[in-house]
Order: C-alpha cells, then sequence, then structure tokens
C-alpha cells in the first residue's frame, strides 16, 4: 500500500486523513520521480559562475510498484555554460521508463550568468 491522498487541519497542519491505494505485486504506477543533481563542484560552467535553470524538479514516469526510487541523480560533472541535460543523458533505474517519450525532454541547462551575458554584448557591440 502506498499514500495516495491526504487532508491537513487547517488551522494547526496535522494530518488528519490519509488514502491509500492497494498494489498487487507486479503491477506498475504513474508516479512523479524528484530530480537530485549532484557534482555541481565539478562543473565548469558552475564554477565560473554559471547558474543551474532547473526545467523539471520531478520527472512523471511509469514504475514497478515494488521499486519505486526516491529520487533519480543527474550528473552534473563536466558540464559547461550553455550545455543542457535531456532524459537520453540521465541513467534512469531499472524498469523506470518516462511518461513523455516521443521527445528528448530537458530536465535543466546551465545559463551564463547576467553580468557575463552584458559583457558579452558589450563586446560585439
Amino acid at each position: 500500500m502506498i499514500p495516495r491522498d491526504y487532508a491537513l487541519d487547517p488551522v494547526s497542519d496535522q494530518p488528519i486523513h490519509v488514502d491509500f491505494l492497494r498494489v498487487s505485486a507486479g503491477s506498475t504506477l504513474h508516479v512523479q520521480i524528484p530530480v537530485q543533481f549532484v557534482n555541481e563542484e565539478k562543473s565548469p560552467g558552475l564554477k565560473r559562475g554559471g547558474v543551474l535553470n532547473i526545467v523539471r524538479h520531478e520527472i512523471d514516469a511509469t514504475v514497478p510498484a515494488d521499486a519505486i526510487p526516491d529520487h533519480i541523480v543527474v550528473d552534473l560533472t563536466g558540464l559547461d555554460i550553455n550545455d543542457s541535460i535531456h532524459i537520453s543523458a540521465v541513467k534512469l533505474p531499472a524498469g523506470v521508463t518516462p511518461v513523455v517519450s516521443e521527445r528528448d525532454f530537458t530536465i535543466a541547462t546551465i545559463a551564463a550568468p547576467a553580468g557575463l551575458k552584458s559583457e558579452e554584448g558589450e563586446a560585439a557591440a
């Protein structure tokens, strides 16, 4: 059984009700899995002042009911300014399939800092 919905007390924010979903062995579920970014210190773009622009904080996926991952890890090692991380570059746990499969969607990008953009614009002028 997994929690499906809950209700909180409007005054104290304490839980007052939880609905559970019963799942059988071998079934699959559609869930949203949080994305965790690692190795920020190993990204040349972030070291130079780039900004991690997170497009998707969670990924919609179909997963086995008995193997729901806590999170999906995205490694930022070696990424530079203007690089993008797409779902195809992420190693997904066994049995995890993204719901959106017709396109290689972006999870995050490394954007140039505002100061660098204005310096590049002045140099071009």
